[in-house]
């Protein structure tokens, strides 16, 4: 029996770290979307995960780039997708929001 595999946006934020961690306990195959950025400074950006990032899949992608989230669907199939991303910069969200 093949493991479920799931995707999670916004893995390293504190509520997609902890699923990851829920979920490779409950024996899934984790994968997770993170900024490019993430992969240059993961001392920093990748805290939350330091813990369980060797059984991680991490793909680099932009939930602004189609292209980018294109080749990570294409290249998997993913039972189960958590889409938990959002704007991590304070003041961009207040300017989108009005």
């Amino acid at each position: 029996m093949t493991k479920p595999t799931a995707l999670i946006t916004g893995i390293t934020g504190q509520d997609g770290s902890y699923l990851a961690e829920l979920l490779l306990q409950k024996g899934y195959e984790v994968h997770g979307i993170v900024r490019r950025v993430a992969l240059e400074d993961p001392a920093h950006r990748l805290s939350r995960i330091t813990g369980i990032q060797d059984q991680l899949v991490l793909h680099a992608a932009s939930l602004e780039s189609y292209p980018s989230l294109f080749s990570v669907f294409a290249n998997h199939s993913f039972d189960e997708c958590y889409h938990l991303a959002a704007q991590s910069f304070v003041a961009e969200s207040f300017r989108d929001g009005f």
